[in-house]
């Protein structure tokens, strides 16, 4: 096993574990994922309380209509970012709790508004309103709020595994009573999107592996083991530090690749490129070394790590200050060289 080349300084664990009533997620999280605390040791189970009274999660849920939703009833993707879609995924992101009553009823409303009567996903619950992202996102923040045993999410995670993989898929004019590829959403199998003119979307492939990293090896089927193959498949066929995956809209890569910030929504970074490939097993794999040293690189003279993409202005909450130490993206590298390293 590989160890981590340098030493982190107590100062910076001191700093992610102090008590903030503006960010208390990430005591939480940094106790139990980074320090490896027992969670339900008392400071762990105490601080996971805080994220449900102070801070974002009680401002999000104080806006949140009673019969579940936010914004406008529906599918609830616009407005972009505070309606029901983006709202239950930065709960999740938060660490928000599975059992309270508005979370509960926030995922049953998505479960019950937000997908087409064939059962997946959908930005407008057609089919043409179906995006890989979307997909992905939607499933992991299910699947974090406790709702992987639901029978819709099941449904929801078996067409994206089959969508991604071409399983049981046809095109448009060959099987009408059959799943099939549009023109106007996943046009594809291996992840084409017209969203990226229909060529293969690392955004899109990156959500979908986050969502399928986290059912657990011994409830995958078949299916979804495909899926995985073919997202570290794609993910792996450049290197991730370069992010030259298809781009059709600009002679480069998207420079949001190497932007860090919180939350995450369909734009992706590197760091969430390598949070997925870690979570899908690649620990230590020396496919990821140029990546793991780009994020090493992004350390200042402090042993922090800044924020340097936001949604500030555009969500119910404010998230930290943009181009200044923050906590949410030295957690998140962390957890990065922990999962590399061992």
């Amino acid at each position: 096993m590989q160890t981590i080349p340098y030493s982190i300084s107590p100062s910076i664990y001191d700093w992610l574990v102090e008590t903030d009533p503006e960010n208390p997620s990430i005591r939480f999280f940094t106790f139990k994922n980074i320090l490896g605390k027992n969670p339900d040791a008392e400071v762990v189970r105490m601080a996971g309380e805080k994220i449900m009274e102070t801070g974002p999660v009680p401002a999000i849920l104080a806006h949140q209509h009673p019969d579940g939703y936010w914004e406008d009833p529906g599918p609830g993707y616009r407005p972009k970012y505070t309606s029901t879609v983006w709202s239950l995924i930065m709960l999740s992101q938060l660490g928000a709790h599975k059992n309270h009553p508005q979370v509960q009823q926030a995922c049953k409303y998505v479960l019950e508004n937000a997908r087409t009567s064939d059962g997946y996903f959908s930005i407008n619950r057609n089919q043409s309103g179906c995006v890989h992202c979307l997909q992905g996102n939607l499933s992991a923040a299910l699947i974090d709020l406790g709702q992987l045993e639901s029978h819709r999410l099941q449904e929801a995670i078996g067409w994206m595994a089959c969508s991604v993989t071409g399983e049981g898929f046809y095109s448009s004019h060959e099987r009408d009573h059959c799943p099939h590829y549009i023109r106007s959403g996943i046009s594809g199998p291996g992840f084409l999107c017209s969203a990226n003119d229909h060529q293969p979307c690392a955004w899109g492939a990156v959500k979908v592996g986050l969502a399928l990293s986290k059912i657990p090896m011994s409830q995958r089927s078949l299916s979804v083991n495909n899926a995985i193959d073919r997202c570290l498949e794609f993910l792996l066929s450049v290197d991730p530090v370069s992010a030259d995956y298809p781009h059709p809209f600009a002679p480069k890569p998207s420079t949001s690749w190497f932007k860090f910030g919180f939350p995450m929504f369909y734009v992706t970074d590197l760091l969430q490129n390598l949070e997925v490939l870690l979570a899908l097993g690649l620990k230590g794999d020396r496919r990821l070394e140029k990546a793991i040293a780009f994020i090493e690189k992004q350390q200042d003279k402090d042993g922090k790590w800044h924020m340097t993409y936001t949604y500030n202005g555009k969500t119910w909450v404010h998230i930290e200050e943009k181009k200044q130490p923050s906590k949410w993206i030295t957690y998140r590298a962390l957890s990065v060289l922990k999962g590399f390293y061992g």
